[in-house]
């Protein structure tokens, strides 16, 4: 018996019926997988979200936050039968297939066409083909929503949150953060400012070594198997931070965010973290709206302290 797919904390774009498949060990086959899911892609406060979700359990396989740009679903052109897609990244070399499973091949390529124009441009609305939406045989071809209240394994590193105040964290803490950042967007134009340089581990070492204070406020947004525990020195916590801004999923993820804020397609994404929409049209503009924010409440503290 399926379960209900309709449930979903962010609003739905599309979803279609999909299994998963997995390359051969030590070969370049790859096999599929018998298990009935769905491939379902939503909007949660202006991030996209490609999950796979298991029809039978409604379990939650793949959940992957996505920029735009970065992602395309490409039909396997060595698959004999012609129903096998791989999802490619171009920001990394990630690779994760799936096999479409409705009965009837007539949506195939409308499905997969609707999903790329979306990783492209969220704020695209979707063209379907209204003979093939509605035929009497196929009344319940596409699948529809999930729920986001399984653990996700996500592509890059970005906020879990959209509230002001992360868990364990004072505003306090935050707006020296917001400083920090500000301090580090001295560049010449903004042909010349790239966040992977920004977001450098020779820029963000320093500031981890001479603003310890502030370390905990970053805590929840590292993977927990790198949170470090209660007992660990201020060096040891230092050291934990580099490796995790020295590894290849941070660089990936703060690339994705480069490229996603020149497509000035993150309007709601900004817009959750208080910026105006404005600061999603570049990483000038994202910067310097932190920098804004920053000196704002760094104001209304001073005044407060006045009072």
């Amino acid at each position: 018996m399926s379960v209900d797919l309709t449930s979903t904390s962010g609003r739905t774009i599309l979803a279609f019926k999909a299994g998963r498949a997995f390359r051969r060990a030590g070969t370049n086959f790859v096999d599929a997988s018998p298990t009935k899911g769905a491939i379902i892609l939503t909007n949660e406060d202006g991030l996209i979200h490609f999950m796979w979700k298991d029809r039978t359990t409604g379990e939650v396989g793949e959940d992957l936050i996505l920029f735009p740009g970065d992602a395309k679903l490409e039909k396997v052109q060595q698959s004999s039968w012609g129903r096998t897609y791989v999802l490619k990244f171009e920001s990394s070399d990630q690779k994760h297939f799936f096999w479409l499973q409705d009965s009837s091949t007539r949506r195939d390529e409308e499905f997969v066409t609707n999903l790329n124009r979306t990783l492209a441009d969220p704020n695209i609305i979707a063209i379907w083909d209204m003979r093939n939406v509605y035929p009497a045989s196929e009344a319940s071809t596409s699948a529809a929503g999930t729920s986001t209240t399984q653990p996700s394994t996500i592509q890059p590193i970005v906020p879990a949150t959209s509230d002001s105040t992360l868990a364990g964290t004072t505003p306090e803490q935050l707006a020296q953060l917001r400083g920090i950042v500000s301090s580090m967007t001295g560049f010449a134009s903004e042909d010349e400012l790239w966040l992977t340089d920004v977001l450098s581990s020779q820029n963000l070492l320093p500031l981890f070594q001479s603003h310890p204070e502030l370390l905990p406020a970053l805590f929840p947004l590292l993977p927990p198997e790198l949170i470090p525990s209660s007992d660990a020195t201020p060096q040891q916590v230092v050291e934990i931070l580099q490796r995790t801004t020295n590894s290849p999923p941070f660089r990936s993820a703060v690339g994705q965010l480069d490229r996603a804020l020149r497509t000035g397609a993150l309007g709601e994404f900004v817009r959750s973290l208080g910026l105006p929409e404005s600061a999603a049209t570049g990483v000038g503009a994202f910067l310097a709206a932190i920098a804004e924010q920053a000196r704002q409440e760094g104001g209304v503290e001073e005044r407060m302290e006045e009072d």
